[in-house]
């Protein structure tokens, strides 16, 4: 893992999240980069380039955002993007390559319902990158447990499980796999991929409604310093694929949520 991108939104919590990232990447020799998007506009009848304004005031943001936090020695740069926050993230992607997104639950959005907000929601919705989802003022620390939950084994492509296989490399995390079979499933659901027994600790299987009420059953006894989850149509986020937003009374998180790419 080697490059993290930090998108930071207009939230109290940014630099915090962006603590998070840098004492995360410490510890896997990666670089961090600090991203924020900044919509074009045009202003007929005027001399003044409200682009360039707006590119400057994003650059001044993200430094003062830098400047609240221990770098710690990490590489951090600074991208200001001119467009939508989902094709930006996709243009860096593929002229830097991404390798983890960090971002906090509620990037923009000041609504104590709310557990994730439309922009932290739609990079979880619209892209393919990995996301670690932080919650807010939340201190990094070494992850000894990982809770990994699916209502499928299947793994559809490879590589999926890459930023989980690192974190067991570097911190020695002891894996735990969940199995949810919820009302839904399909036989082939219930075969677990090898790559996936490769890195386990520990497997249980749990019949629920949903994959989230699976969590909840066996939160408590796994004691998890870190949920790991699969974005899928059929799956963790189920809701995501009709909306953005993510309510608190439908999903809430108490410890950093990595969302892996397994889209089916």
């Amino acid at each position: 893992m080697n490059h993290i991108l930090v998108p930071i939104g207009s939230n109290e919590n940014a630099s915090n999240t962006l603590q998070y990232a840098i004492d995360f990447a410490k510890e896997l020799s990666a670089q961090v980069f600090v991203f924020r998007a900044y919509k074009v506009l045009s202003k007929a009848g005027t001399l003044i380039n409200i682009n360039d304004i707006l590119e400057r005031e994003t650059n001044l943001y993200l430094k003062s955002i830098i400047s609240n936090v221990d770098t710690k020695g990490v590489s951090v740069k600074m991208i200001s993007a001119k467009g939508g926050t989902i094709e930006s993230i996709h243009s860096v992607k593929s002229e830097l390559g991404v390798d983890l997104i960090v971002v906090g639950p509620r990037s923009n959005s000041i609504k104590e319902e709310v557990f994730l907000g439309s922009t932290s929601g739609s990079i979880v919705k619209q892209t393919e990158i990995p996301v670690l989802i932080v919650p807010e003022n939340y201190k990094f620390i070494p992850f000894k447990v990982v809770l990994t939950a699916f209502k499928s084994g299947k793994l559809d492509k490879p590589g999926v499980l890459t930023p989980l296989q690192l974190i067991k490399k570097f911190f020695n995390s002891k894996i735990n796999l969940l199995l949810v079979k919820t009302p839904d499933y399909k036989i082939e659901d219930l075969t677990v991929d090898d790559s996936l027994k490769a890195i386990q600790n520990t497997f249980n299987t749990s019949e629920n409604v949903t994959t989230f009420q699976g969590v909840l059953e066996h939160f408590q006894s796994n004691n998890p310093d870190l949920l790991c989850v699969f974005r899928r149509k059929r799956g963790f986020f189920q809701k995501l694929w009709e909306k953005n937003t993510v309510l608190k009374s439908e999903f809430h998180c108490s410890i950093p949520l990595l969302i892996l790419s397994g889209r089916q």
